[in-house]
């Protein structure tokens, strides 16, 4: 059978297993057994075994884990409200400044939580009630937090770039230096919308006096981001320890700075520690059952197939590339970032490296794909966590209309990362 009835029934198999409300992971699971069994061989199924305990017992899965506790811990206690209050302290001269403060806390809040919704669920704990408190328009507000949590994953630590660091086998830490100054761009992005808009209708909040004094004592709510940032990222860049290492010493630091804080408690912490385990399992599940379907598929030999294919057709590699990421922005509409990288990584990276791009490039613009995916209705993860801490006048339909705008901002940012790769791999490169 020629390869592409063979990659068309496989991933129709994929399709039918979603369709029917299987789980995301067991439906790769369940459609790389069915390819292993029709078209390869029945014993390869053993494979899953295999693949199963080399990358749970791997050293790079333990990063995963790490960082969500880390990202858990300094989500429950009271930091992202600190410094948003600082934020606020710093910015209030600017046109729209809660709104600007609102992107600069999520900024700062990013470089330690490593995840989209928690960010988006803490910041907007704070910001939401905030704004409307000072005239924002709901919507308005909402898509500016909703927006703001994106920077989350881009921003290292981040989750999402940890995932495809593990599938593709690429550095965490190329891939987390690759992140800062898209990450930086992306929030200058918003905070200049939020600017522009509020300058078209006037800034509704009243800009009150703030001493330097004031805005000298609020940072004293910030240095805990100060420091966890430090001690990952200092650890990683500097050569002292792996990503792996750093994670830890991120976890123990974080545990040691949030233990003792309002909100967390032993309460708190046993909150922490089970959503750790819930989503840590989850994402071994993906990436096992991921991992076997990409392996399905490398055997029947579609990745390389498909190459020379598109090199025979003369098919432009820009082409090939465009495609993948407008794919991701439309299955952003329909999945979590997990799964969308799970499902399409084992076929799409294989081709993109051949075709001669870098890794920790592709790296950067699937991070940014599925970070716009997180606030595109209908099923945009962000636009849902938000309705957990939202005011109750706020429902879905204001949130998502809220987003939309934002979602434009953020394309805008896909283009300047697609047209000046340097944004990504410049620092990597400086740093070596």
């Amino acid at each position: 059978m020629e390869w592409y009835y063979t990659g068309l029934l496989l991933f129709s198999i994929l399709i039918g297993f979603l369709f029917i409300g299987v789980p995301v992971a067991f439906s790769m699971g369940l459609a790389g057994i069915a390819g292993a069994y029709l078209f390869l061989s029945p014993l390869l199924i053993y494979q899953l075994a295999r693949i199963s305990f080399d990358v749970a017992s791997t050293q790079l899965f333990v990063v995963a884990p790490l960082f969500i506790l880390m990202a858990g811990l300094v989500s429950q206690s009271d930091i992202a409200e600190k410094t948003f209050t600082a934020a606020t302290k710093w910015l209030n001269w600017m046109p729209g400044s809660l709104g600007v403060s609102t992107v600069a806390a999520a900024t700062m809040f990013s470089a330690i939580s490593g995840s989209s919704p928690a960010t988006a669920a803490a910041i907007g704990y704070t910001a939401v009630p905030e704004m409307l408190r000072h005239g924002y328009d709901k919507r308005f507000a909402v898509g500016i937090v909703a927006a703001g949590g994106t920077l989350g994953i881009l921003i290292p630590p981040s989750i999402v770039m940890i995932i495809y660091g593990i599938i593709t086998e690429t550095s965490i830490g190329a891939l987390f230096t690759a992140g800062i100054v898209p990450g930086l761009v992306f929030s200058g992005l918003l905070m200049c919308y939020v600017m522009l808009r509020s300058g078209k209708q006037s800034s509704p909040e009243t800009s009150a006096m703030v001493t330097w004094g004031e805005r000298f004592r609020s940072l004293n709510g910030i240095w805990p981001i100060v420091l966890l940032f430090c001690t990952v990222m200092g650890a990683i860049y500097s050569g002292i320890a792996t990503s792996t290492e750093a994670a830890g010493f991120g976890a123990t630091a974080a545990l040691l700075l949030t233990v003792w804080r309002r909100g967390m408690g032993l309460t708190g912490l046993n909150s922490v520690l089970l959503r750790t385990a819930q989503t840590t399992a989850m994402l071994l599940l993906l990436i096992i059952c991921g991992t076997f379907f990409g392996f399905v598929i490398s055997q029947l030999g579609i990745a390389h197939d498909m190459v020379d294919a598109l090199m025979r057709a003369n098919v432009s590699r820009w082409t090939v590339l465009l495609g993948y990421i407008g794919t991701l922005l439309v299955l952003g509409c329909l999945m979590d970032p997990a799964s969308m990288m799970v499902i399409t990584l084992p076929l799409a990276f294989p081709i993109l490296h051949r075709l001669g791009f870098d890794p920790v490039w592709i790296g950067v613009l699937v991070t940014v794909a599925v970070e716009i995916g997180m606030i595109t209705p209908p099923v945009g993860l962000n636009l849902f966590i938000l309705q957990g801490v939202v005011p109750r006048d706020i429902n879905s339909m204001d949130i998502a209309l809220g987003s939309l705008p934002f979602v434009f901002v953020l394309l805008v940012g896909l283009a300047l990362v697609l047209l000046f790769p340097e944004l990504s791999l410049w620092l990597p490169r400086t740093l070596g």
